[in-house]
């Protein structure tokens, strides 16, 4: 059988290693620069995802104050809103689709013939595919 372990000993008040702060002084900015909160921009810039679609950054006040203001944005929002659910109420198509692949063209045997023919007239013709 194992001895039985000690249990550890309790930490010891280090007074010895308390480090103080000199004056510390805030500088006031200058006057002909504007204070900007969002100078310091994130170095990080996450991938797009699933949420990127719906999600948009809230309006600043200036984007807000050129807009028409708090009001007249959420009038808009609300019109925006009601188009949608109309839009879904009556199954309309989406004013954005999806493109459709199709195949492409083939010719027929006479136009095939006929596409043979003027190429040997022209002099320059590749050799026709499967021969």
């Amino acid at each position: 059988m194992a001895p039985p372990i000690a249990p550890p000993a309790p930490p010891t008040p280090a007074q010895d290693k308390v480090t103080t702060l000199e004056e510390v002084r805030a500088l006031k900015p200058e006057d002909e620069q504007p204070l900007d909160l969002y100078r310091f921009k994130s170095p990080v810039a996450p991938a797009p995802n699933r949420f990127s679609k719906s999600w948009s950054e809230p309006p600043t006040p200036e984007q807000v104050s050129l807009s028409g203001g708090y009001l007249f944005m959420g009038i808009n929002y609300g019109l925006m809103a009601a188009a949608k659910g109309l839009h879904k109420l009556t199954n309309g198509r989406d004013q954005i689709q999806s493109a459709i692949a199709r195949p492409p063209p083939e010719f027929d045997a006479e136009q095939q013939r006929r596409a043979l023919l003027f190429c040997q007239q022209q002099g320059d013709c590749p050799a026709p595919p499967g021969s």
